[in-house]
């Protein structure tokens, strides 16, 4: 019996919890993946952060040590509690040491690093890994095709914010594992989440729905319509939280933009989803929104 399966099992039967995994991994100690890793300890899952950039990871460590230091002074956790979720995070620049139950790829939206990363991960585990891709856009299935085991693959995507945003999309690749899927989804439940489960389709379902709130704002803004404030101004009168301006900056301009991309060309290149040159003027200026500290608006506070 292989880990996965002893796992599975381990599951159904814990008297403390019902949790399909022992031990989660994150590739990548960016926005996603350090809301991904406090969300997970916040669980009560040990968790191990990988990134061969070592400031990212102290970068990381620090934005989670000030999330959850803003909780305990809103008295929403205890300085103990605080302590707890720190101790179960272990930060790592040695790809050889996730071995772990479950491992979350929340890395650059490029299909090239997914694909080795992924790959290298599989052969550490043995195979005796739930492997899983944070991706926005990218197929599933074309992750997967040069994984020894492609069903043990499937997409796991969670909104930025990770630990504000509730929803989280399981999207299966064609040859994705069904059970692994039912684990995913208990999984997402156990981190207090809301779990949707898509089939594979370009930009899945929210990525997908959103282009044209992105789309056509930016059309506007070219088409001298209307500046970003004012969009996004009436677009929050409207009943949206944020205007798609502040959202792109928050996402990030060059992940909204290469979402925009591969949705594009996994439509061929349907024109309601075609890229826009002001937001590729932005991305080659290195204006990435509020992580650069500008983007469609200036984030001083940001430099």
């Amino acid at each position: 019996m292989n880990r996965l399966t002893t796992c599975a099992i381990a599951s159904n039967i814990s008297m403390n919890d019902k949790r399909p995994f022992q031990s989660v991994g994150i590739i990548g100690a960016g926005t996603m993946g350090s809301g991904i890793a406090q969300v997970c300890a916040q669980s009560g899952y040990p968790v191990r952060v990988y990134d061969v950039n070592p400031a990212l990871l102290e970068h990381a460590r620090h934005q989670i040590e000030q999330r959850l230091q803003t909780l305990v002074t809103k008295d929403k956790l205890t300085a103990t509690q605080r302590s707890d979720i720190l101790n179960r995070i272990r930060w790592t620049e040695d790809l050889r040491s996730m071995t772990v139950d479950l491992i979350v790829e929340a890395v650059v939206e490029r299909l090239d690093v997914k694909q080795h990363l992924l790959t290298e991960l599989e052969a550490i585990n043995e195979g005796k890994v739930v492997l899983t891709t944070n991706t926005s856009s990218i197929p599933v299935t074309q992750i997967a095709a040069l994984l020894r085991n492609p069903a043990n693959l499937a997409g796991l995507h969670f909104f930025n914010p990770a630990p504000v945003m509730k929803l989280v999309e399981i999207i299966s690749g064609a040859a994705t594992q069904p059970e692994w899927v039912e684990q995913l989804r208990l999984f997402v439940t156990s981190l207090g989440k809301v779990a949707v489960v898509a089939k594979e389709s370009p930009g899945f379902i929210v990525n997908r729905v959103a282009r044209p709130f992105y789309t056509e704002a930016i059309q506007l803004l070219e088409e001298g319509v209307a500046d970003a404030e004012t969009i996004d101004a009436l677009m929050k009168a409207a009943g949206f939280k944020m205007g798609p301006f502040e959202l792109i900056d928050l996402i990030g301009v060059d992940v909204n933009l290469a979402v925009t991309k591969s949705i594009y060309q996994g439509f061929h290149q349907q024109a309601r989803f075609r890229p826009s040159r002001t937001q590729q003027q932005l991305v080659d200026a290195g204006h990435l929104g509020r992580k650069t500290g500008k983007g469609f608006y200036g984030y001083p506070e940001a430099k």
